[in-house]
């Protein structure tokens, strides 16, 4: 447990207040905290309970306008966290600021305040976190003056919005869609691709388009992993992923369009997946056409084009194959919180390895393949390589050798 420190220190506050916006059975959204509350020290003389630092995970380093807000997380608000209805129907980026007792003092509530404030350049919501008991009139008053809202934290754990804020228009920016990517359909957080072959996904909507029970089609022709099938069809968007019935998405039509075109029909073409069974050839090289199709595909994955670009780049500096540690260091520099979000397992003690206080990486980490997200270097590389768009397959995490992993494109522009 922690210290002789307040029950509502820092760290406290900030855990229930990101359990009341963010609660653990919601699978709506995402958030994360800052890498300072990694951690098992807080203050100099002040512990941070290891219960506290579990709910916080995971944790990144976000700039948010003018700093790095202690929690950044995208989710549709209930209406009693804020003061009119929301703009259009995406979710809101949402930031809190925390702030609570320490030793020698109380909560500065007012300079959260004025913290919050500044981050609204890039969020639609901001918020300080504060124990209710340090809440001044004034506070209030400087928070309404600034459309920043007060979620009041008592020590048994309850958080009361005290004053909710007007949601805002933002600037997106390459960090703060880093995190709008995890609470997506087709974001990699706490999710996995399941399986590693493009074919599974672009049968997908073949088979939610056929007459016949789709699971069904799906078990008999193409693969019996069905669940894991439709989970990495709405990461790549063929479907939208619905809970109740999956329906096609205009990729995935575009994908139907193709077989009627190419076959005549949807069951001759799923009789030719069924006599790719167990082929381990490249996809592009097995059917051609397909693999224009996968490439298509692929890049319509939001992670696809960065990772491309930044290998493109790479490869003009005269870096051909970054080994997986180089390419990671290199795409921290410039897009850290989505390298973090990509590359690196979300659980505490694995952020904790990687990133120091401050967000920067801390380089020997990388050398260790099970630090390293499956979806992004298995199944993602994976698919890559079957489109045609890297030289190398992707390796599972726990037989991953980051040091001999390279990451380099098929087929460069020079």
């Amino acid at each position: 447990m922690a210290s002789a420190a307040s029950p509502l220190s820092e760290p406290r506050v900030l855990a229930h207040a990101k359990r009341r916006l963010f609660p653990d059975d919601a699978d709506d959204g995402y958030a994360v905290v800052d890498t300072q509350f990694s951690s098992d020290q807080w203050l100099a003389n002040e512990s941070i309970d290891p219960d506290i630092t579990d709910e916080l995970a995971p944790f990144n380093h976000v700039r948010v306008g003018s700093g790095y807000p202690d929690l950044v997380g995208v989710r549709l608000l209930s209406d009693e966290f804020l003061a009119v209805d929301r703009l259009g129907d995406d979710p809101p980026l949402v930031v809190v600021e925390a702030k609570g007792h320490t030793n020698r003092s109380a909560a500065d509530v007012e300079r959260g305040i004025v913290q919050a404030y500044d981050r609204l350049h890039d969020a639609n919501a901001a918020y300080v976190a504060a124990p209710a008991d340090t809440v001044s009139q004034s506070a209030r008053t400087l928070a309404r003056e600034l459309n920043v809202g007060i979620l009041g934290v008592t020590p048994d754990g309850t958080v009361d919005p005290v004053e909710t804020p007007r949601v805002v228009g933002s600037r997106t920016t390459t960090e703060t869609t880093a995190i709008r990517f995890q609470a997506s359909a087709q974001g990699v957080a706490g999710k996995s691709f399941g399986l590693n072959h493009p074919k599974n996904y672009l049968a997908y909507p073949l088979a939610v388009y056929h007459e016949r029970d789709t699971e069904q089609i799906l078990a008999e022709y193409v693969v019996r992993a069905t669940d894991d099938a439709r989970t990495g069809a709405a990461f790549l968007n063929p479907i939208d992923g619905q809970p109740a019935s999956a329906r096609l998405t205009p990729l995935g039509r575009e994908v139907v369009r193709f077989v009627l075109r190419e076959y005549g029909s949807v069951d001759a073409a799923l009789q030719v997946f069924d006599d790719w069974k167990r082929s381990r050839a490249r996809f592009c090289d097995l059917a051609p056409k397909w693999g224009l199709l996968t490439r298509r595909v692929v890049y319509a994955y939001p992670a696809t084009q960065l990772l491309v670009e930044e290998l493109q780049r790479l490869h003009e500096d005269g870096v051909a194959a970054p080994t997986l540690p180089q390419f990671a260091e290199y795409l921290h520099e410039l897009h850290p919180s989505f390298t973090v979000e990509l590359f690196v397992r979300g659980d505490d003690e694995v952020r904790g390895r990687v990133l120091d206080a401050d967000g920067e990486l801390r380089r020997a980490e990388l050398t260790d393949g099970t630090v390293y997200h499956a979806p992004t270097v298995f199944q993602l590389k994976t698919m890559l390589y079957h489109a045609g768009v890297l030289t190398d397959r992707g390796t599972e995490p726990s037989n991953l050798d980051p040091t001999a992993d390279t990451w380099a494109l098929r087929e460069p522009v020079t």
